[in-house]
């Protein structure tokens, strides 16, 4: 047998270093600034391809090869390397020899010879299109709706202040539609979720056609669309509103095989005279729509404000003020409201209604100021310090369990959540006892993103509550998309229980929905015996209401005369509720 001759050391280094290298998929070059040759070892088909150009021999071949819109940014990076000042790490685009462009890293560093002057620079690119093309992607979704190609809510209620801010500064005028399309959820049925998304693609084109260059089409929910008109009075936006209608109207979809029929109608507010605010700005022009589908539909309602509106906005002004004054001396609070087991009238957690304190001492409830502040598009800095308020009482009070009630427009508030997020990451022991709370036509209004914000909510560690349940008409289908543990039944429902047949009829079929999801079900507003009792026999599992106690902003285990739950009475309890 013939042994090979053994090679030396470091030629045998050698090779396993370029092993290694066309194994990584990286390319590692030399390039001699003296005679501008570049040295390359690696995988040169990867980035450059050998079909019909040659491999970049020179560091001015090479920036030929470099995207005209990066090469700037790669050539400042080298000065500044050059000069001492950062070292050298940048991105940018080469172009292969496809013709196309593909993402690179390129790193390294400058050698320098006794006089001070670099002579020799040594890199490694790395091929990052497929991350590039991934991190576009996640940029695209998180600014635009991924199936007709316009603004997701958030990007649009972004162009919208940023309108509204330039409306006011340069005495501008401008319009906002709110386009609803008519009996979407009829059309679903009847011809599957397939033609419907279709139908919705179809009307997106619409409005590209009838729309201006300077406008801004965005998706406001899953049958909305919303239109910022730039530089448009009303009079004008009543027309393109018109024409939008007309063009829809007259152009069937063609959708499986079938010619469908479809209409839309359209809600608008001009601003900045109507609205300063983008929340507000929305919330009028859904109203608009909502009196346009309530006179019959495929039309168009603009928003009027009366004489009488307008004193009583001047008066919700005037609560705002009070509001922000309010949460800059720290004159907000909680009355705590026991919520019990239906059996042992055990108190398993307390629900949190915000309270306002007058500088004078005087409670003021949360209905007086609540819906002024929603309609004044505050609701983001106060249930943002509802969430201050909460994560406190839940650090010094280690046995106690809250639901917090949050709002809708906060349900879609990613800064909201981020702030959430970044607060009970590593603290589970303080997610395990909050309970979020969001009312059921809020959850439904875009049931996509209040599912993601639920699931958001479930990974840190939260229980999430649907309340008023039974007020927006909850589907099996809803129940599975949004995977709560808990809903809490309309007090509505529970009012005159012993006597309206009808209420219990519909407790008891809300049961049997829940009970298929194995949800923990809550009943509000229960103010007699007779009535906890008729809802512990239909198989409700929790109870609140004035029979078991009053909203109270100071109550015992907060004053710490008597002392909160044990630990492990809080941890039996919070097992109880999990298992429903």
């Amino acid at each position: 047998m013939q042994i090979p001759a053994r090679r030396p050391d470091g030629i045998a280094r050698l090779d396993r270093l370029q092993a290694a290298i066309l194994a990584s998929g990286d390319l590692v070059y030399t390039w001699d600034l003296a005679t501008d040759r570049i040295d390359w070892i690696g995988s040169l088909e990867s980035i450059f391809g050998t079909a019909t150009e040659p491999v970049p021999a020179t560091g001015d071949h090479y920036n030929g090869r470099v995207n005209p819109e990066d090469l700037p940014l790669r050539m400042q990076a080298l000065s500044e390397h050059f000069t001492g000042t950062q070292g050298y790490d940048c991105e940018y685009r080469v172009r292969s020899d496809a013709g196309g462009f593909l993402w690179v890293h390129d790193r390294g560093g400058v050698e320098f010879s006794p006089a001070g002057t670099p002579i020799r620079f040594s890199g490694t690119l790395r091929l990052i299109d497929r991350r590039r093309q991934h991190q576009a992607r996640l940029e695209h979704l998180a600014n635009y709706d991924e199936l007709t190609g316009h603004y997701n809510k958030l990007r649009l209620r972004e162009a919208l202040d940023h309108a509204l801010s330039y409306s006011v500064r340069y005495d501008h005028v401008g319009a906002f539609m709110a386009i609803g399309l008519d009996q979407l959820d009829r059309i679903n049925t009847a011809y599957g979720y397939e033609a419907g998304d279709t139908i919705l693609v179809e009307i997106a084109h619409q409005l590209d056609r009838c729309l201006r260059s300077t406008d801004v089409i965005g998706r406001l929910g899953s049958d909305r669309f919303g239109i910022l008109l730039h530089a448009c009075d009303k009079k004008e936006a009543v027309k393109i509103g018109e024409r939008i209608l007309q063009a829809i109207r007259q152009s069937p979809t063609l959708a499986g095989g079938e010619r469908i029929h479809t209409t839309a109608s359209i809600g608008l507010v001009d601003f900045p005279r109507q609205s300063r605010t983008s929340f507000d700005v929305i919330a009028k022009a859904e109203g608009a729509l909502l009196k346009a589908k309530s006179a019959g539909r495929d039309c168009l309602k603009v928003y009027h404000l009366s004489e009488e509106q307008r004193l009583g906005h001047r008066a919700n002004m005037a609560i705002g003020e009070q509001v922000t004054e309010a949460l800059k001396e720290n004159r907000l609070a909680f009355a705590y409201q026991p919520v019990v087991d239906a059996r042992s009238h055990e108190v398993r957690f307390y629900e949190c209604l915000l309270r306002m304190y007058e500088p004078d001492g005087e409670l003021v409830p949360a209905s007086l100021f609540v819906p002024v502040v929603e309609r004044l598009g505050m609701m983001r800095a106060l249930d943002r310090r509802t969430l201050d308020i909460a994560l406190q009482d839940l650090e010094n009070h280690p046995g106690i369990t809250l639901a917090v009630n949050i709002s809708g427009v906060t349900a879609a508030d990613r800064g909201w959540l981020r702030a959430l997020v970044s607060r009970l990451k590593d603290r589970r022991d303080l997610a395990s006892r909050l309970i979020i709370e969001i009312t059921e036509t809020a959850a439904l209004h875009d049931l996509d993103d209040t599912a993601r914000f639920v699931s958001v909510l479930r990974d840190l560690g939260c229980q999430v509550a649907v309340d008023d349940f039974g007020a927006g008409y909850t589907t099996f289908r809803h129940l599975k998309t949004l995977t709560v543990d808990v809903v809490k039944i309309d007090g509505s429902f529970v009012h005159d229980l012993a006597r309206d047949r009808e209420n219990q009829l519909f407790i008891r079929n809300l049961l049997s929905l829940c009970q298929t999801f194995n949800l923990v079900t809550i009943a509000e507003c229960v103010e007699t015996q007779e009535e906890a009792e008729i809802l512990l026999n239909e198989g409700v599992q929790l109870l609140q209401g004035y029979y078991f106690g009053k909203p109270d902003v100071n109550p015992a285990w907060r004053r710490g005369s008597i002392a909160s739950p044990s630990a492990s009475a809080e941890s039996k309890s919070r097992r109880k509720l999990n298992a429903g």
